[in-house]
């Protein structure tokens, strides 16, 4: 697991590392610290994915507010990484947005790698996603191998739950579909978790108009928010949705997950 880890003051963030066996009690095994020039700010927000036997690693710069943007580092042993000279990889252009990048999650799709980013409109107030592809599936991540697929945000805040932020976006596909779980909100107001479903990648439709994954009740460990999923398929097949929460307004800050059912490429609900 790779999580974001705030230094003091929430300055110079930093990407830690556990394992598990069963998912539910990890173990501390490594730190990325800022390396690269780039990246003097902190770094965070990372997700990553295998390819050819290899972890690729895309997490964030921070702090560095319209300029922040996806990085890309590659590691054979999942611990030990190293960045990609084309650094930083992706950074959204258009007048629809701020040119800034972040939550990067990439999943493979119709024979290519999506790439899906959050990012600010012009005004630095409202969060939405964006998308960015490879040509095909042989790919190095370099910065010249990702084409913008859309002049505008593919999904946006509409729904009152989703006051003036869709963010942290993660994705998973199913038969024909592509399943996209995502954070509305701004952390702690209180942050919840949607979920939407495309067939080509760039068209998003709600399933529900209400929050997939609320906050939780007055009193309860997630009160303040239920937000920044991760959908991840374990090795014996089942699904299994990891979030964030907290009942103190973000001053502390825990992980957990819920399963997700799926049958015949359709999801029917979570446990």
């Amino acid at each position: 697991m790779y999580y974001s880890v705030p230094g003091q003051n929430n300055q110079n963030w930093s990407i830690g590392i556990a394992e598990s066996h069963d998912l539910t009690s990890w173990t501390k095994t490594g730190t990325i610290e800022p390396g690269a020039d780039y990246e003097k700010n902190g770094l965070c927000a990372p997700g990553a994915i295998v390819k050819d036997g290899r972890v690729n690693l895309f997490y964030q710069t921070y702090g560095n507010g319209k300029n922040d943007a996806i990085c890309h580092a590659v590691s054979e042993d999942g611990i030990h990484f190293t960045r990609n000279s084309t650094n930083p990889i992706f950074r959204p252009a258009g007048n629809w947005t701020c040119g800034r990048a972040i939550d990067a999650e990439v999943v493979a799709f119709k024979n290519r790698y999506f790439l899906y980013f959050a990012t600010r409109d012009p005004d630095y107030k409202v969060q939405m996603q964006g998308v960015a592809a490879t040509a095909s599936l042989n790919t190095t991540f370099n910065r010249e191998e990702w084409t913008q697929l859309a002049d505008h945000p593919i999904l946006k805040p509409e729904l009152p739950w989703e006051k003036s932020c869709i963010e942290a976006a993660t994705c998973i596909q199913q038969g024909k579909y592509l399943y996209m779980f995502y954070a509305g909100g701004y952390n702690n107001e209180p942050q919840q978790i949607g979920v939407a479903r495309s067939s080509d990648g760039i068209r998003w439709k709600r399933l529900q108009t209400l929050p997939f994954l609320p906050n939780g009740k007055p009193g309860s460990w997630n009160e303040s928010e239920s937000g920044h999923p991760d959908i991840f398929k374990a090795k014996d097949q089942r699904y299994y949705l990891f979030f964030q929460g907290n009942n103190d307004k973000g001053r502390s800050w825990y992980l957990s997950k819920k399963e997700i059912l799926f049958k015949n490429g359709w999801m029917l609900k979570e446990e």
